[in-house]
């Protein structure tokens, strides 16, 4: 079991130095911070037979047995297939495993991420056994968007918000995680991952400055009209949705921060500079924060894995964004 994170440290021994556990917490902050490391140490700890210095000791049965994978008072609950919901009938499973008594005796820990993808359904099955748990039982609920939990689910845990790490330690991080990269390479890396440092590695992995290269070339091709919305929407077929989204709203918040401020410091990374200052030169600042809203709103849709038509939807985008420099 991998230790928690450098900046999760202060959180780990007040967590885990707690006298007495609630029955249920809700971790939550951004993706890519380490919440799942932090809840599977946690649930680690709160398993083993014979904790030392505050660590799970990593000897005694039951840690062998969640090593393996087969403790059988470990339950972790997930979406059955990445990005969809997680149904009704699996949370009545978990809700099942709680109500049974823990088989070596001790607690039973549930691990259920990420929560904000249960369904209304699955969020009013899980509500009692939040409430009222059987036996010596807690459950860590991981959540990336909590404004997106019912009220209901919310109020029955100790919601612990998880840190975010100084943009000094990620760096330091990274360049340790990722030693074939060179600081500019890590510092653009964190730049697109929004200060994540896990997601920066995921991101990485996925080869994402080779999919952001493609996406910065075919806007700046858009606006010199050498290529069409259709063309860009088919051509972007791999690069996934959410980070198409996630640039296009930051390029629209940098264009409206340089109308406001005339700070060229203010521009982003270098490979957009030039064509945000020049959108924000020529676009009508109305026109801007229409497209800002717009994006926004497709962006949650987006977020939460609502049933688009993907050209249709990227060659609307670039129809509005090709008409920027055009009259208000």
């Amino acid at each position: 079991m991998a230790d928690v994170y450098p900046w999760q440290e202060t959180l780990w021994q007040q967590l885990a130095g707690r006298t007495q556990h609630a029955h249920a917490y809700l971790l939550h902050g951004p993706a890519g911070i380490g919440k799942r490391a932090l809840a599977e140490r946690l649930m680690a700890f709160l398993l083993c037979k014979s904790p030392v210095d505050l660590q799970p000791c990593g000897q005694c049965k039951s840690c062998h047995l969640l090593a393996a994978g087969s403790h059988p008072d470990n339950y972790v609950l997930e979406p059955e297939e990445a990005g969809k919901a997680i149904k009704v009938d699996q949370v009545r499973t978990l809700v099942n495993f709680v109500v049974q008594t823990a088989q070596l005796g001790g607690r039973k820990v549930i691990l259920l991420e990420p929560t904000e993808a249960m369904n209304l359904n699955a969020a009013n099955a899980l509500l009692k056994s939040l409430e009222e748990p059987s036996g010596d039982t807690v459950l860590l609920l991981i959540s990336h968007q909590p404004s997106r939990l019912l009220p209901t689910i919310r109020s029955r845990c100790v919601q612990q918000a998880c840190p975010l790490p100084s943009q000094a330690m990620s760096l330091q991080w990274l360049s340790a995680a990722l030693p074939e990269c060179s600081e500019q390479d890590i510092r653009e890396l964190l730049y697109l991952a929004a200060g994540s440092p896990l997601a920066a590695t995921r991101l990485h992995a996925q080869g994402v400055r080779e999919q952001r290269a493609l996406v910065v070339d075919g806007v700046k091709k858009l606006h010199k009209q050498q290529v069409s919305a259709s063309q860009l929407a088919e051509g972007w077929k791999d690069v996934p949705l959410p980070l198409l989204f996630d640039w296009f709203c930051d390029w629209a918040q940098l264009i409206l921060r340089y109308q406001l401020t005339q700070d060229e410091q203010g521009l982003g990374p270098t490979d957009m500079a030039k064509v945000v200052q020049y959108l924000a030169q020529k676009a009508a600042q109305e026109k801007v924060l229409s497209i800002q809203d717009w994006l926004l709103q497709q962006r949650q849709k987006v977020l939460g894995n609502a049933n688009l038509n993907r050209v249709l939807l990227l060659e609307a985008l670039l129809v509005q964004w090709a008409s920027l420099p055009g009259p208000g």
